[in-house]
């Protein structure tokens, strides 16, 4: 983005602001409309014609409104012949101008009735050739009724007394307050970002800050650039913080800017021991996933009125500096795994979500133990194993929309994060750390040795990782991933005693065969068993104490963890 276009952008958002008047609030406050608050959606054959080269995003907020104003530049190139485009952008925010390469368009070339914003081209387009879409748009966007889980704007006041506002809309999609295509596939190659706020503010965001510009009146814009940005993740985030910055040495040879923006309320001692925890981190990630996606741009952590979120580069936290006696701060972890699984590694559908999820939740185990040791580990696989509900298959092999894989009643919701977390596990315990972790970059990289700057984002699903498994290990995992991720209900495993002999038989919801061996401890001494054709057999003299499973290596049905589920549910009653 040249300067000049970044002056003009920021020149016709303050513009519009000047001369939009926001209307007064309805009676009732007005709603989203269905298809908004749906993301993850299949794209239009118009928008499989065309790339999303770049956005440049001009929004000037208006806190005391609890509105915005602003303007969107969005560069698409045909990738076929197109004829119109469509985007998406929610009708609370009315529009007040459309263009095409700097001409307006008549009112009745495009439309915006639920929330899809269709613009008729002057003219075709060949592939090949690229157009501009400018909209100018304002008004008061959803406001979020329980942000991050029901998402949208933030309006909140800082200890400090002053505005502190944050977006969350993982769930709703990026059309609730830019123009965008609401879709894991629609990427653009670059968001420019221009926050214009009043002065006394701060407005951290994605990518790389390209600094500020004070326009003499009480407001200042605040640019960034951010590249292939996950479309949810991109943020706006405005408040009275203060920065604490530095600088990590990364193992691949590479400087990682670290920044924390922070309420200037906050107690230094605690800003200063989480800070403390960013390079250990990125250590942690960087040795056992591979180098930091962003590495040119930051790691960027953003204090949130709402308790967090994986916006990339700026990962929202809103933990308060809890500490619950892990040793580093849940939450601040979980949503920094996101950046590698989320937005360097994107789902191809909401129904292989378990990959940003799980994925994510198991680094939060394996985290322990880099930090503190085996017991760690164990105490949050095991808290993670209580609360699993097996009621919907974590993957069901046909396409989904977000809210029909995060609600669980319709879909597997929570499970997608411990019950992933514990299914990697398990795999991590079959196949050896050195082949899960060599899947695990191949994965998330497409390369076994990424090295900064020579990878980009990647779509992946539940079948690329299957097949990537069994390329690493040179076996079929196939009955693994069916058995754990396309069944609802654990694998059950029955125990039968033969005289001085124990036998072993698995039994999975869809009765296919489950290999899956099993250590069995026998007064002290571990031994495996096969379990090949999902049965096996080991002696066991009579009165010998025997233990399955006594590492806990493999998830299963378990009735003292059902008897647990049980008496928690008659004790709500």
């Amino acid at each position: 983005m040249t300067i000049a276009r970044t002056l003009a952008c920021t020149a016709a958002v303050l513009a519009l602001a000047a001369c939009a008047t926001t209307p007064p609030p309805p009676a009732t406050p007005r709603e989203s409309t269905a298809f908004t608050l749906a993301t993850d959606q299949p794209l239009t054959p118009e928008q499989q014609a065309m790339r999303f080269d770049q956005a440049d995003l001009s929004i000037r907020v208006l806190p005391e409104d609890r509105a915005i104003d602003a303007v969107a530049v969005l560069d698409f190139t045909a990738t076929a012949p197109l004829h119109r485009l469509e985007v998406e952008l929610d009708t609370l925010l009315a529009i007040s101008s459309v263009q095409i390469d700097g001409v307006e368009v008549a009112a009745d070339r495009w439309s915006n009735p639920e929330g899809r914003l269709t613009v008729q081209l002057p003219r075709p387009l060949a592939a090949g050739q690229s157009v501009a879409l400018r909209v100018a748009y304002a008004g008061r966007p959803r406001v979020a009724p329980r942000a991050p889980w029901d998402g949208g704007f933030v309006w909140s006041t800082a200890p400090s007394g002053e505005p502190w506002i944050a977006t969350a809309v993982q769930g709703e999609g990026c059309d609730i307050f830019w123009p965008c295509i609401d879709s894991p596939h629609g990427e653009p190659g670059r968001v420019d970002l221009h926050i214009t706020i009043p002065s006394t503010l701060s407005a951290p965001s994605n990518g790389r800050f390209l600094g500020t510009v004070d326009h003499g009146d009480g407001w200042t814009t605040w640019n960034w650039s951010a590249k292939s940005p996950n479309t949810y993740a991109i943020a706006l985030n405005v408040g009275p913080y203060e920065e604490v910055s530095g600088q990590y040495e990364s193992r691949f040879g590479n400087t990682i800017p670290m920044n924390y923006w922070h309420l200037k309320s906050d107690a230094p001692d605690k800003v200063q021991a989480l800070f403390a925890q960013f390079p250990k981190m990125l250590d942690f990630f960087e040795a056992n996933v591979g180098p930091f996606p962003f590495g040119d741009e930051k790691m960027g952590v953003v204090e949130t009125p709402h308790l967090g979120m994986e916006h990339q580069t700026i990962n929202a936290y809103g933990n308060g500096y809890k500490i619950d006696g892990r040793g580093y701060d849940w939450l601040l972890q979980h949503e920094f795994a996101h950046e590698w699984f989320g937005n360097q590694l994107t789902n191809q559908n909401a129904d292989d979500m378990w990959l940003h999820e799980g994925l994510g939740s198991y680094m939060q185990p394996l985290y322990a133990r880099w930090l503190l040791g085996d017991r760690y580990m164990q105490r949050e696989l095991a808290n993670q194993r209580e609360g699993l509900i097996n009621k919907f298959p974590v993957v069901s092999g046909t396409p989904k929309t977000e809210d029909e894989v995060y609600k669980g009643d319709v879909g597997p919701g929570n499970d997608i994060y411990s019950k992933g977390s514990l299914i990697s596990h398990s795999l991590r315990m079959l196949i050896g750390d050195a082949a899960f972790h060599q899947a695990l970059t191949r994965l998330v990289y497409g390369t076994d040795d990424p090295r900064p700057g020579a990878f980009r984002p990647l779509y992946r699903s539940t079948r690329d990782f299957l097949q990537i498994v069994n390329q690493v290990t040179g076996q079929d995992y196939g009955w693994f991933f069916r058995g754990y991720l396309y069944n609802a209900a654990l694998p059950v495993l029955t125990q039968t005693r033969e005289g001085d002999v124990l036998r072993l038989e698995w039994a999975t919801g869809n009765g296919e065969t489950f290999p899956m061996p099993l250590d069995v401890e026998i007064d002290g001494r571990v031994r495996t068993v096969a379990m090949t054709d999902g049965r096996g057999q080991i002696a066991a003299p009579a009165g010998a104490h025997v233990l399955i499973d006594p590492q806990n290596k493999v998830l299963r049905q378990m009735d003292v963890i059902d008897a647990l589920q049980a008496y928690k549910a008659e004790q709500k009653r």
